[in-house]
């Protein structure tokens, strides 16, 4: 037990920042057109940090990264991601954009420069009708 908690100390940490972030002036946002053209264009790196069961659901957006928020090793593999350049501009989308804004704060907070959150999300909420309402490209989950 000591083992696996130990193993999830990192994400642990990670959430505990996101949550003491929460109150924290929001930061840049697109819509989801706007991510999409910019993604397509290469001006930006696309990630979709849902969890593996909500990308069954919905699928991804598409030319988006899948990479949970969940996992313990989230900042490695987001890194992974941008070849390691915490300047590389960067747009987050969830659901609702709840938890693309907290992370898009946790992450400038650990030194991200171009972080854009997806406020609007896959399903919509106030920002926008989201991704799929919108009838934006959706790419299924091969391996989730």
């Amino acid at each position: 037990m000591v083992s696996s908690l130990a193993a999830r100390l990192p994400i642990l940490a990670f959430i505990g920042l996101i949550l003491s972030l929460s109150v924290a002036a929001a930061g840049p946002s697109l819509s989801a057109p706007e991510a999409l053209d910019q993604a397509r264009t290469g001006n930006l790196t696309l990630i979709d940090i849902r969890t593996p069961s909500e990308w069954r659901q919905t699928g991804i957006a598409a030319g988006a990264e899948a990479i949970d928020m969940q996992r313990g090793d989230f900042l490695d593999a987001l890194l992974d991601a941008v070849d390691g350049d915490r300047s590389a501009p960067i747009a987050l989308i969830c659901r609702t954009g709840n938890r693309s804004g907290s992370v898009q704060r946790a992450l400038m907070a650990r030194g991200f420069t171009q972080v854009y959150d997806v406020a609007e999300g896959m399903t919509g909420s106030q920002a926008g009708p989201g991704w799929i309402k919108r009838g934006l490209p959706i790419a299924p989950c091969a391996d989730c």
